[in-house]
């Protein structure tokens, strides 16, 4: 069947807003826990934990039901399963958390779904030799200096908030993490069924994250979770990660990745204006003009070369 010439259903229509509104609202729900006392760490163990354990049941499930059902990669591709794993979930949860905490929801979602595909076409030209066009230059430019305005305007206009600042630039490190994580995973995904490769990150993330959390003593916050912190925690743990996941994998299986990965670009609108309404988050003139220049630049990126997500996206990563 050749999906480029495939129409998408009003069902699977329905599905990718679901999954715009799931993956948008998951920058504003972390920052209401980090508000309520949370910590950056604490909160990306308790989340991947929950989804972890979900992923081992379904892997055991998947091998009770099929015996030849593969549960083991090759051991070649442990080191590459491992970089996943610390540069898709650990690392790349610990930073965007923290410049969440420091800066806000909306920022962090224009710098991952907007930012990504520009790191992605300059790390493919770099070390995939795939060339870029002059317009796909021209929009890495045009991308930059969005991205300029959104950071240095944004905090001018808050007073030169250095707190924002910082978090922004550590925000910043979030495209460069799930760059990593693209490039490296296309050695393997082809090799591995979808879901295998997405619970080793999973399940592996989470195990990375315990030492961090241990390490400032965050660990044992898990059983004094109050009822909101719970509820969150599961929100982006299961909905997320787990529904999330689900749901691309089954429209990208009858869509065209060019179309299904054209919805998330509404991800940072959803963030803002939920972020704006629930949070209180002031949208300045900055946030907005910035973000459409880099809307701009991404748009003469992937223009002549179509960038989506690889085929098997990190579970619950809210990245582009």
């Amino acid at each position: 069947m050749n999906l480029s010439s495939k129409s998408i259903s009003t069902i699977n229509i329905l599905l990718m807003l679901i999954l715009v509104m799931l993956w948008g609202s998951s920058y504003v729900v972390a920052k209401a826990i980090l508000r309520e006392g949370l910590t950056p760490v604490a909160i990306a163990t308790f989340r991947f934990l929950v989804a972890a354990v979900l992923s081992a049941l379904i892997l055991l499930f998947n091998k009770a039901h099929n015996r030849t059902y593969r549960l083991f990669v090759e051991r070649k591709d442990a080191p590459i399963v491992l970089l996943l794993a610390l540069t898709g979930v650990t690392f790349y949860f610990i930073v965007q958390y923290t410049g969440i905490k420091l800066a806000n929801a909306s920022i962090a979602s224009i710098m991952v779904c907007l930012v990504s595909p520009i790191v992605i076409s300059l790390f493919s030209a770099r070390l995939l030799k795939e060339r870029l066009t002059r317009k796909q230059i021209f929009g890495v430019g045009i991308a930059s200096i969005g991205t300029v305005v959104v950071v240095g305007g944004t905090t001018l206009s808050l007073k030169n908030d250095t707190s924002f600042l910082l978090g922004s630039l550590i925000l910043l490190l979030t495209p460069f993490l799930w760059a990593t994580y693209t490039i490296a995973s296309r050695r393997i995904l082809n090799k591995y069924e979808p879901f295998l490769v997405v619970a080793y990150v999973d399940i592996l993330g989470a195990l990375f994250l315990i030492p961090f959390s241990m390490a400032e003593n965050s660990a044992h916050g898990i059983f004094l979770l109050t009822l909101n912190e719970w509820t969150a925690i599961l929100y982006l743990g299961l909905a997320c990660s787990s529904l999330g996941y689900w749901i691309w994998i089954y429209v990208l299986k009858q869509v065209n990745a060019a179309v299904t990965s054209s919805f998330l670009f509404a991800q940072p609108v959803i963030t803002v204006l939920l972020a704006t309404i629930f949070l209180g988050e002031e949208l300045t003139l900055s946030t907005i003009g910035g973000g459409l220049l880099i809307f701009a630049g991404v748009f003469l990126v992937i223009r002549s070369n179509v960038y989506g997500p690889p085929s098997v996206p990190l579970a619950g990563a809210e990245a582009i």
